[in-house]
């Protein structure tokens, strides 16, 4: 628990609240809350008055983490940062430049007890759940150093979204924010490995992010043994939850599909993927294929590069629309988790 306020986790609501509570007028809320979604300090916030500014310096969390290392892509499309928090726990953010723009993947716990066994993020168990101020840093940080807008943002870093709920959804509520960062919510993809309780809660809130589903299998018994969730949530209570996500919010759901060698990448496994999403989410589906990052401590392994576009083709012959995930920042450790692992690994050697 935090002793002084963290002014960037608050909406812009609070903000004016916390204002009128130091004595101050209401506006002032707004003017610190435009500034600190721009990660401007508090000393540099010069239309307040010096008494304001060292009365929040010293009263307040200032919660913005810092670069402690970044990696760049042979063909400078990547950039993979490791992120310093406050209390010196580290994540990981990458950002990816595209024709379309430029979009970033940010972390939302340190860590994550999900379990995926094929995932570097859970290796080491979850530390603990980001604070919006350290999901809105990421950001900050990422465009800060890059100079580029983020056009499109992805909660797909190490963590579990849903498994850190209120903090989450307080976040996309001030990224949304118009006097902000502003970022449309329908340029956000929150994937999480299926919670239900969570899918379904989300349905509710009023935000239309476009959510991505890590299915991997499209038997219980095959998931289960990739993903412990699926001890928990089998596939009909899963696709029911996706299902009331596309009927509340009209948005199609997104469902993730690593491709395994050996465990869920044969033709057959393209065919039941394909029964089962015709049955439960009718057109409401993507089915988006990703190869296999190769992580050692797992014991999984890539399928041959074609075998994505092998499935892919299987998939589009039956009607379901499907992409294969473009490759990017391999050569900079990029998928999640990876980086920071290497730091640990690193800090056992020492």
């Amino acid at each position: 628990m935090m002793e002084k306020p963290d002014l960037l986790s608050f909406t812009r609501e609070q903000l004016r609240d916390y204002a009128v509570s130091i004595g101050e007028k209401p506006y002032r809320g707004d003017q610190i809350f435009s500034f600190l979604s721009r990660g401007v300090r508090y000393e540099d916030m010069t239309s307040l008055s010096l008494a304001l500014r060292e009365k929040l310096e010293a009263e307040t969390e200032f919660r913005l983490p810092t670069v402690l290392t970044k990696k760049r892509s042979r063909d400078g499309l990547t950039e993979k940062y490791l992120l310093s928090l406050i209390d010196g726990e580290c994540v990981e953010c990458v950002l990816m430049r595209h024709d379309y723009g430029t979009s970033l993947c940010i972390s939302s716990q340190v860590g994550c007890r999900m379990g995926c066994r094929f995932c570097a993020s859970t290796l080491a168990g979850k530390v603990r759940d980001l604070y919006p101020s350290e999901m809105l840093g990421q950001i900050i940080a990422a465009g800060n150093d890059s100079g580029e807008r983020i056009d499109k943002l992805v909660l797909m870093g190490i963590g579990e979204p849903l498994d850190n709920y209120d903090n989450v959804v307080k976040f996309l509520r001030i990224l949304n924010d118009k006097d902000g960062i502003g970022l449309g919510l329908r340029n956000v993809s929150l994937s999480t490995c299926g919670i239900v309780p969570g899918i379904e809660k989300l349905a509710g809130e009023g935000l239309p992010v476009t959510l991505s589903v890590s299915l991997h299998a499209y038997r219980d018994d095959v998931r289960r043994k990739i993903m412990p969730i699926a001890k928990k949530y089998p596939l009909d209570e899963l696709l029911a939850a996706c299902r009331l996500y596309f009927d509340r919010t009209g948005r199609r759901v997104s469902f993730e599909y690593t491709l395994i060698a050996g465990e869920n990448d044969s033709r057959e496994d393209a065919k039941g993927l394909c029964r089962l999403l015709r049955e439960k989410m009718g057109v409401a589906s993507h089915v988006n294929l990703i190869p296999l990052n190769r992580v050692e401590e797992t014991g999984f392994s890539a399928p041959a590069p074609e075998a994505a576009e092998r499935f892919a083709a299987i998939l589009r012959s039956e009607g379901q629309n499907a992409t294969v995930r473009r490759s990017m920042g391999a050569d900079v450790d990029a998928a999640c988790g990876q980086l920071r692992r290497s730091l640990q690994n690193k800090g056992k050697e020492l």
